[in-house]
């Protein structure tokens, strides 16, 4: 992707109001060509993926709902792809834990859920999930609630359940050797010391051929215990920062799931301060 288009996608990250719907000015024109999500049944009479994974009441409208439907008949449109989407986030449940360093990964499964219109209202597979869809394709939200150093006692089973592919399992987390609120997004790797990633790669039968979205924490400030520093809250001012690594990280998952993983990992990583973007 040339600077110019990623500088004018950035530049859309500043909103008034936090989490909001982030849509690429870039990018309107993919959503002004995308199929419509009216699918017709099939004649075996089963549900489609579009009944599966949203509900026409629901009143929260999730990110699909922006999509425009193509002139032609509704046989003519194209489905969504046959698995869904996994976007899971690492991190601690309970109030002790929330607001730390260590669940920036909750955190941006929650930003993803809000922007989204995606409710993670249920409990399954030892995780808060949530379902529906981004474009028209169908994803799964989890927030793992096993603690983080069991999460792949969630993500194993979810995997295995809906017959996820490899290629569609993002797993969210932090990462102590990125510089804080940097963002990286990997197609494959291993655990880097991180105990809930770790875990992942034990359930998912020691496979790493899964890409993941890591979040810079930062370094602990002088001979701080690392323990110690990822359960530490975040200042003003860090929190601001945060909050628009989130909205570029929603930035970059639209475009991962819509238009691969190339354009997305560019869009991610190209490493440019933010005023030689925007």
């Amino acid at each position: 992707m040339r600077v110019a288009a990623i500088a004018s996608s950035v530049a859309a990250l500043r909103f008034p109001t936090r989490h909001r719907l982030f849509l690429p000015s870039s990018y309107h024109s993919h959503l002004a060509g995308s199929p419509s999500l009216r699918h017709a049944r099939r004649r075996t009479g089963r549900r489609t993926m579009s009944e599966q994974f949203s509900s026409p009441s629901s009143s929260s409208a999730p990110i699909a709902s922006l999509a425009r439907p193509v002139d032609g008949d509704v046989e003519a449109e194209k489905p969504p792809q046959r698995h869904p989407w996994l976007i899971v986030g690492l991190g601690n449940p309970g109030k002790k834990y929330g607001g730390t360093r260590h669940n920036v990964g909750f955190e941006f499964v929650d930003a993803v859920a809000e922007a989204g219109g995606i409710p993670i209202s249920s409990v399954s597979f030892k995780a808060l999930f949530g379902k529906g869809f981004i474009g028209n394709v169908p994803v799964i939200l989890a927030k793992p609630q096993t603690f983080m150093n069991a999460s792949g006692e969630s993500v194993g089973p979810i995997v295995s359940y809906y017959n996820i592919p490899l290629k569609q399992v993002l797993v969210v987390f932090d990462d102590l050797d990125l510089p804080f609120a940097k963002l990286r997004l990997l197609p494959k790797g291993g655990h880097g010391g991180h105990n809930g990633m770790r875990s992942v790669i034990s359930h998912l039968k020691g496979s790493r051929d899964f890409p993941r979205l890591r979040i810079g924490i930062g370094r602990p400030p002088g001979k701080m215990d690392p323990v110690n520093f990822v359960m530490r809250p975040f200042n003003k001012q860090e929190r601001e920062e945060l909050d628009f690594t989130f909205q570029q990280g929603i930035a970059a998952l639209r475009i991962l799931l819509l238009e691969g993983f190339d354009k997305s990992a560019t869009f991610v990583n190209s490493n440019k301060p933010l005023e030689q973007l925007s």
